[in-house]
């Protein structure tokens, strides 16, 4: 049975003719040391063995003579007609030798035609190879083919002439190349350049005189500086609008202070009324007016019947009084009267014609309107203030709250401007609020905690609170008793929760009556907000927006959205801060552009 052998077959163009299997680490070296300049393709063949081994004998010498062509190819490169001849019968004798070698027999000399007929023969080479063709009976027809595609072979590779022309490139390549180093160039040193100073700087005049020494520069001035300790004259801080209409003001605003305001409506008012009084609350053109100049902090609504007076407290100190029924250009009225921002403003209680403010910058200020002053009520240049309530209901003391956990209790029958008791919490606190039956308890809300502490039993360490009410994830803005009966707490959370807590029983834990999911993320460039009861109502609310378009929303105790006081003309911002007249359907809301809005029936 014969079987399949690889053997190496180069393919010109397109004609396929069997070719030696040289070594290939010699071919591939020789290769390396001299470039081709044409490809030549290598593809195996099978051959078919006999029996008797004689293919593989004639493989094994075909091997060898196709890599001694190669290695000989420079010898078949100076004279074509003379190369030809002696590549064709270098090839031959090779093959002779090796095949006698191979049968056992001493190498002799292979057959070469004679001096004459090899003159002849190099001159037509289609007869170079043919006496090994014809005087060869032993080699097949297929033997035969394959030496003669060998001797072309080598003919084509010698008529290219490819040493010779790498060896005049590698001539060329040599001779461009210059064996000379470069000269490395040492860096310039460049000269020192000095500094040049201008005359002013050497403080020299044009004559080359020197200039007097400068004079000492004044400190900058302080854009909002602390006001002086005392009385403040109740002097608009727009000098512009005159001593007479300011005179005006102050006379209306104490007429208007001498009549008590009406407590039967708290009583008397169902739900349903006053869910359609809410309804009927607008917000006209007439009534939206920057009073302030700056953020607002607080807002509180003057309890007259007859005329609509609205306070608010910005960023920097001022105070706006606003009188709705003058309109914005004469019945705005502004007065500094502290450095810092206004966190808390109210009317007094017992006589509105006092409007009481507390500043972070340590002072409360009540001003007076009989008197036309600013009387001071509480100075504290240590603490930062952050909200205060009147603890008496005719407004003789005041329990006021710090930012760092300190509450005071300040007597205004006392001609110091000092606190009559100090008393650690151990908390933050941003809001106080005083029971409106019991007195005595206030609720504080501060960061995380709110707690319900007594007066009465204030120390000025380790105070722990009556009641405390849990459940908030986040710091507290804000807590406040129910203005009737003060058995309900409204907490404003940072963790985007209103939430009422039972306050009935004061003496255990106060339960968690009801959770509202509302937007309380304001950042840093709104005032938080702060949700504030009705005075007229025990279970009704208010707190401000972030919803579009804006809008200031009432909610009942349960949960329930009572009202949403909106204008899509007048109303375009957020009002953070918000404030009910204590017996009429008056809303006012302030913006952090120093803006009022008042919704009315």
């Amino acid at each position: 049975m014969e079987a399949a052998e690889p053997v190496l077959e180069a393919k010109e163009t397109e004609e396929r003719t069997p070719q030696e299997n040289p070594s290939p680490c010699l071919l591939e070296r020789h290769l390396r040391s001299k470039p081709l300049m044409r490809q030549v393709r290598i593809q195996l063949t099978p051959v078919q063995l006999s029996s008797d081994g004689e293919g593989e004998r004639k493989r094994h010498l075909a091997q060898k003579r196709l890599l001694e062509q190669f290695s000989n190819s420079e010898m078949c490169s100076s004279d074509e007609p003379t190369a030809k001849k002696v590549c064709d019968h270098h090839a031959l004798g090779s093959q002779n030798s090796e095949e006698a070698a191979f049968r056992g027999e001493s190498p002799g000399r292979a057959p070469v035609a004679s001096e004459d007929s090899s003159s002849s023969d190099s001159e037509d080479p289609e007869n170079v190879g043919k006496d090994y063709e014809d005087g060869s009976p032993e080699l097949s027809a297929y033997e035969r083919k394959r030496l003669k595609n060998i001797t072309e072979n080598a003919r084509f590779f010698a008529s290219l002439k490819m040493f010779e022309t790498a060896a005049r490139l590698r001539e060329i390549t040599t001779k461009g190349r210059s064996c000379e180093r470069k000269r490395v160039r040492p860096p310039k040193s460049e000269p020192a350049t000095a500094c040049r100073r201008s005359m002013r700087l050497q403080r020299v005049d044009p004559t080359g005189l020197p200039l007097p020494e400068p004079q000492a520069q004044p400190e900058p001035v302080e854009e909002h500086p602390r006001l002086p300790p005392g009385l403040l004259p109740m002097v608009p801080a727009d000098q512009e609008q005159g001593a007479e209409r300011t005179k005006g003001f102050l006379e209306m605003w104490a007429k208007i202070s001498q009549v008590e305001p009406k407590e039967e409506e708290r009583i008397t008012c169902t739900l349903e009324s006053y869910q359609s009084s809410l309804r009927r609350m607008v917000l006209s053109r007439d009534s939206v007016a920057k009073v302030v100049r700056d953020r607002i902090y607080s807002v509180a609504v003057h309890p007259s019947e007859s005329k609509t007076l609205v306070a608010a407290g910005d960023k920097w100190g001022q105070i706006g009084l606003w009188d709705l029924e003058c309109g914005s250009e004469d019945g705005i009225h502004t007065f500094v009267t502290h450095s810092r921002p206004v966190s808390c403003i109210g009317f007094s209680p017992s006589n509105p014609a006092q409007l009481f403010s507390l500043s972070h910058d340590g002072t409360i200020r009540c001003g007076d309107v009989t008197r036309a002053t600013f009387e001071e009520v509480y100075r504290n240049e240590e603490q930062s203030l952050s909200s205060f309530d009147f603890l008496a209901s005719d407004a003789s003391t005041l329990l006021v709250g710090m930012w760092d956990g300190i509450v005071a209790v300040v007597d205004r029958r006392t001609p110091e401007t000092s606190s009559e008791l100090s008393a650690d919490l151990d908390s933050l606190t941003r809001t106080v609020h005083v029971h409106p039956v019991n007195r005595h308890y206030f609720v504080i809300a501060g960061a995380r905690n709110v707690g319900i502490y007594d007066v009465r039993h204030l120390k000025m360490r380790g105070n722990k609170p009556v009641v405390s009410l849990a459940g908030h994830t986040k710091s507290v803005a804000s807590a406040y008793f129910s203005p009737v009966t003060g058995n309900r707490v409204l907490t404003t959370c940072a963790d985007d929760t209103l939430r009422i807590f039972g306050t009935k029983c004061l003496s255990s834990l106060a339960p968690a009556l009801t959770t509202i999911r509302h937007n309380n993320n304001t950042g840093r460039w709104l005032t938080r907000f702060r949700a504030v009861w009705d005075p007229k109502r025990e279970d009704c609310f208010v707190v401000g927006s972030m919803s579009r378009p804006r809008r200031i929303e009432a909610f009942r105790a349960n949960g329930e959205m009572l009202q949403a006081f909106l204008s899509e003309d007048h109303l375009g911002s957020i009002c953070s801060i918000n404030a009910w007249h204590p017996s009429r359907y008056i809303l006012a809301g302030g913006n952090s552009s120093g803006r009022l809005h008042v919704f009315k029936e």
